[in-house]
């Protein structure tokens, strides 16, 4: 394992954070009418694996040294993993969204985004589900997982520990259970972004438009989200991760921090 400084590996993460968001966000860059696009989708999917490749062999620096820190993550990526293969098929329910703020919470942005990379691949093995959408889910994922470690702290600045009052405890959640409901909306808005020229067919008032001006695509765009996913599936899983956060945020948050400390 080759050891990098800390602020070398978030700086190549957050460029390589920087092109996979370029990867989602291609229609509105890029003109190509529906068919060519469902043929480069695989291609602009198989291309963020190097990308994944790299963020995994650099996240795993002196902060994921201990034996019991990388035993953790294997856990926890296991649960995610079962957690997200018992929600398959339920419109919208993200469980897994929980324990990726809580993780990402407790142990910080590295650790988070590692975990919501890992989540996704292992129930994506165990499940069969890989295919061109895998590596925007991890990236995705990633993302829900690393917001919640750079959040604002609340109690002894600069340090993960839990806060030292229980008004501040409350504001914690309050705080994570917001971030929750943002992110569920902000993962369904871009899982929506990579597929959308050709989810729909040409000729309709949410339809890509190769040469259309960007204007007129984002309008398109925002249109077709709404109608298609915010309103229902993004809104389900809003829900369902604000109400996790709120009934096992503060226990599981406590359990996680003892896990932190114990594995120093």
């Amino acid at each position: 394992m080759i050891r990098t400084d800390g602020r070398w590996t978030a700086g190549i993460l957050v460029g390589g954070s920087i092109l996979a968001a370029a990867g989602f966000a291609w229609p509105l860059f890029a003109a190509a009418v529906p068919r060519d696009a469902q043929g480069a989708v695989p291609i602009v999917a198989f291309a963020l694996v190097p990308a994944l490749v790299v963020a995994l062999a650099l996240t795993l620096d002196r902060e994921m040294y201990t034996a019991k820190t990388v035993a953790l993550l294997g856990v926890l990526s296991a649960v995610g993993a079962a957690v997200r293969i018992a929600g398959t098929g339920v419109g919208g329910v993200e469980a897994v969204f929980v324990l990726l703020v809580l993780a990402g919470r407790a142990y910080g942005a590295r650790f988070g985004f590692l975990l919501g990379l890992l989540t996704i691949a292992v129930s994506s093995m165990l499940w069969g589900g890989f295919g061109p959408w895998t590596p925007f889910q991890m990236f995705a994922c990633g993302w829900v997982g690393a917001g919640a470690g750079l959040l604002p702290r609340i109690g002894r600045a600069g340090t993960r520990s839990a806060p030292r009052s229980r008004p501040a405890a409350r504001l914690e959640i309050a705080l994570l259970t917001g971030y929750g409901i943002v992110a569920s909306y902000l993962f369904g808005l871009v899982m929506n972004l990579w597929f959308w020229p050709f989810a729909v067919g040409s000729g309709t008032g949410i339809s890509y438009a190769a040469d259309a001006p960007l204007g007129d695509n984002v309008a398109s765009f925002t249109l077709y989200t709404l109608v298609t996913s915010t309103l229902t599936w993004d809104t389900v899983r809003a829900v369902t991760t604000a109400v996790g956060i709120v009934l096992v945020g503060p226990a599981a948050l406590s359990a996680l921090r003892r896990a932190r400390l114990a594995g120093r």
